[in-house]
């Protein structure tokens, strides 16, 4: 049977997604500055790092102009996404861009030629699978990090309560509202509000508590498993592949 295709494939999607949201999402300079840290702290000089579900290759590229001598590679089963990472990346030569589903385990396959690397990262892309699938996912990157090789996830996670969400919804739209107002003063919130609560792709997201998953983490193998960063349901966490390299670096 031919899998129905998502609407994360679509043009319209990827540019709703990648001009409207993006640019809105809360504490996006922590975020990036609390995985250039773990990133410098715990892997000093990697030669290979993969941006998984890549989107517009926004994390990659942060982390190859903090490594300029590494090799990035960004994959997304999205063809307007990788385009969309083409044009961001087309000034940075140590690149790879591959299409590759990780909703099915063949992804593996289309990364091969690559592995291993030094750093995984992936930002809110893997909540759109089922926990079963998030957790495989988890296990497959575990199997393509080198020793002491740091897997870190920028993710959009559950709430532990649903007036917790209901937290999360109201910051999130008050941050949509703010963005959208600088381009067009005469935008309501009340109409920006009506798009998220409406959007069509919110059916495919498939949250899961971070504390759930960074115990998927521990669980596959992963040491210093942590949430380094959360604010609602915005979360950063992760761990490393044991080996030789797990000693903390001087500072």
């Amino acid at each position: 049977m031919m899998q129905a295709k998502s609407r994360w494939q679509t043009q319209e999607l990827a540019h709703t997604f990648l001009n409207g949201v993006r640019g809105a999402i809360p504490g996006a300079d922590l975020q990036l500055a609390v995985i250039g840290k773990i990133a410098q702290c715990w892997q000093g000089s990697p030669t290979r790092i993969l941006d998984l579900g890549c989107g517009n290759g926004i994390l990659g590229r942060f982390l190859l102009n903090l490594f300029p001598s590494a090799h990035g590679v960004f994959a997304d089963f999205s063809e307007p996404m990788l385009d969309a990472a083409r044009q961001n990346l087309q000034d940075l030569p140590q690149t790879s861009i591959v299409q590759a589903d990780f909703g099915s385990p063949q992804w593996v396959e289309a990364i091969a030629p690559h592995t291993p690397f030094d750093i995984v990262v992936s930002g809110f892309a893997i909540h759109h699978q089922p926990d079963d699938r998030k957790r495989a996912i988890y296990g497959e990157i575990y199997g393509l990090l080198t020793h002491g090789g740091v897997f870190l996830n920028l993710e959009h996670v559950a709430s532990a309560t649903a007036a917790g969400e209901q937290l999360f919804d109201d910051f999130f739209v008050d941050h949509l509202y703010a963005f959208h107002a600088q381009a067009d003063p005469s935008v309501s919130r009340d109409t920006i509000a009506d798009k998220y609560y409406q959007r069509p792709d919110k059916q495919e997201n498939i949250l899961a508590s971070v504390e759930k998953q960074c115990r998927w983490l521990q669980e596959l193998g992963f040491q210093d498993v942590d949430c380094f960063f959360k604010v609602f349901e915005l979360a950063l966490f992760g761990g490393r592949h044991p080996g030789p390299s797990t000693g903390h670096n001087e500072i």
